[in-house]
């Protein structure tokens, strides 16, 4: 049976005897450090990624809540562990680390979330999970996704990821590396934004759209933007905002909470509407896309007309602080060479 040490002891192991007085304020700072890296449980994110799998291999819907308890108790985390927090202290090591593997998963096509908080496995995802040769999954074993090499490149071109991922450059600078890694976490934060609105209501989207145009200085004010947005079924128009705060002109929008592309039709039904309304200004905003077609019939009319897709949605959202909040600020900082210049 082995020895329970006190923590004197374990102290005394780690730093040498105290002669019975109490450790320096340098040492145990030290101490703590060495116990805190000793005793961390909580799995990097890619240890995550097959349990969880796992957890979903019975076809099955199941909650946030129940994939959380299932994941806790097949690491055995305790009550301490679940407690610890990330360096900026606004969110939990676990939380954070089991978000990320559910966020790599989803971009490689191996679950899907049907509705809010709610995640299934899909057909390749339980090809990989019965897979007697995969054991573990890693960013090696999710690249032969194209879908996954688009979202770490943020780009929607397979091709050109994958040319990527087979020249993968390693003399990169940390500067590179730092700023591969921000469009990471903002493409991950994105690909959540459109997923959230999509599982809330239309009512929601509404409210969204005002929150936004708002915040980039149309509209002149929550209330007054609140007032002009939202009135559907008149002439097609789902909105009336001002250009500025004085109302000098008018901006007419249309917002589609759709999955599917916006083609022309949808485009020629918007700008007829705008001239109905004598208007020469208009805002076409989707939560999906625009095709080719919609956006060169947009190009070609005589009107300011601005289509807003789902990616510059996000970006814009992102951009203009509406849904987001700051986790963590890292600020890069160079040498100043004037200040040591010696006169």
């Amino acid at each position: 049976m082995s020895k329970k040490w006190s923590e004197s002891e374990e102290q005394e192991a780690i730093f040498g005897p105290t002669s019975g007085e109490s450790l320096a304020h340098e040492s145990q700072k030290s101490y703590q450090l060495i116990l805190r890296s000793v005793t961390m449980a909580i799995p990097t994110y890619e240890k995550f990624m097959y349990p969880l799998l796992g957890c979903l291999k019975d076809r099955q819907e199941h909650t946030l809540s129940e994939l959380n308890e299932s994941l806790i108790q097949h690491f055995n985390l305790t009550k301490e562990d679940l407690e610890e927090m990330i360096p900026s202290g606004k969110k939990s090591l676990f939380g954070n680390r089991f978000g990320w593997a559910r966020t790599y998963l989803k971009n490689a096509g191996l679950i899907e979330s049907p509705r809010r908080t709610v995640f299934r496995i899909t057909d390749r995802g339980l090809s990989i999970i019965n897979d007697p040769t995969i054991t573990y999954i890693n960013d090696s074993v999710l690249k032969q996704f194209p879908e996954y090499l688009a979202f770490k490149k943020g780009s929607s071109s397979s091709a050109d990821n994958q040319n990527e991922a087979a020249n993968t450059d390693t003399s990169k600078t940390p500067l590179e590396l730092l700023t591969e890694n921000y469009s990471l976490i903002k493409q991950a934060v994105q690909e959540d934004i459109l997923e959230k609105i999509m599982n809330n209501s239309p009512q929601f989207f509404e409210q969204l759209i005002v929150d936004l145009v708002v915040a980039m200085g149309y509209g002149g004010s929550v209330a007054d933007a609140g007032k002009a947005v939202g009135k559907s079924g008149d002439g097609g128009i789902d909105g009336v905002i001002k250009e500025d705060i004085l109302g000098l002109d008018k901006i007419y929008l249309q917002g589609k909470r759709w999955s599917n592309p916006v083609s022309r039709p949808d485009i020629q039904a918007f700008v007829g509407s705008l001239v109905g309304f004598k208007a020469n200004k208009g805002i076409f905003i989707t939560t999906s896309r625009f095709t080719k077609e919609a956006f060169d019939y947009a190009e070609g009319i005589d009107k300011s007309l601005i289509l807003i897709d789902g990616q510059r949605l996000t970006d814009l959202l992102f951009e203009f602080n509406v849904g987001v909040s700051n986790e963590q600020t890292f600020t890069i900082k160079r040498i100043d060479l004037d200040y040591f210049e010696e006169m």
